[in-house]
């Protein structure tokens, strides 16, 4: 059966995944692109969402490159996809990607708020789930016809997917960087209650690479 994975997902020191005030200035919140120097000169960023070649080949590649590794579907939640809330005013917005997203498979959207699929360049489509976490889940399952699927984020969809014991394993990178404030991963959460332990660790200068999976 299919993992449901979560992959190059960062943390800063103090348990955040996000900095606050996401808006069009600051997609991952304030202080958050701080979290992820350690991916940006990697060989597979460069080359997925830069469209450029050259970059790292280092141990910060190795995880970068297994992140998309067998790969038949994305779930992202809404602020992973858009900075606004409610009802979708236009169908201007996109994403923050341009016209060729790097996910090349179909991406399901967390939504309250019903909209018509959008189709990307490479691949790419976007439908928005108003069922909520399992429905998309089970969408996302059936689209990736017995591939892995890919939880992107943000924080509240990954918490809402570890509280139901539903992701199988899970690569976080963290950051030397303190957020101070944001979006904290596992305040509240008991993960080796939930059944979680840690499985593997690999520090490099700009990230400790962390692998959890559920027994």
């Amino acid at each position: 059966m299919s993992k449901l994975r979560i992959n190059a997902f960062t943390l800063s020191l103090d348990g955040y995944g996000a900095g606050p005030d996401q808006d069009l200035q600051n997609p991952l919140g304030v202080g958050g692109q701080s979290l992820h120097k350690w991916v940006f000169g990697t060989r597979t960023f460069r080359k997925m969402v830069l469209g450029q070649d050259g970059g790292t080949t280092d141990t910060n590649e190795t995880f970068a490159a297994r992140s998309f590794e067998n790969i038949g579907a994305w779930i992202l939640g809404r602020n992973m996809f858009a900075p606004t809330r409610g009802k979708w005013l236009d169908d201007s917005w996109k994403g923050w990607w341009g016209d060729n997203p790097p996910y090349h498979v179909p991406v399901f959207v967390l939504t309250h708020h019903e909209r018509a699929p959008i189709i990307m360049e490479g691949g790419t489509t976007f439908y928005f789930v108003t069922g909520g976490i399992h429905s998309a889940l089970e969408q996302a399952r059936a689209a990736a016809n017995g591939k892995d699927v890919r939880v992107g984020g943000g924080v509240a969809t990954i918490r809402q997917y570890l509280e139901e014991r539903l992701i199988d394993e899970m690569h976080l990178a963290i950051s030397p960087v303190l957020l101070g404030t944001g979006e904290s991963l596992f305040a509240g959460l008991d993960m080796p209650k939930l059944g979680y332990q840690c499985t593997e660790q690999v520090a490099t200068e700009l990230a400790t690479h962390v692998m959890i999976e559920r027994a």
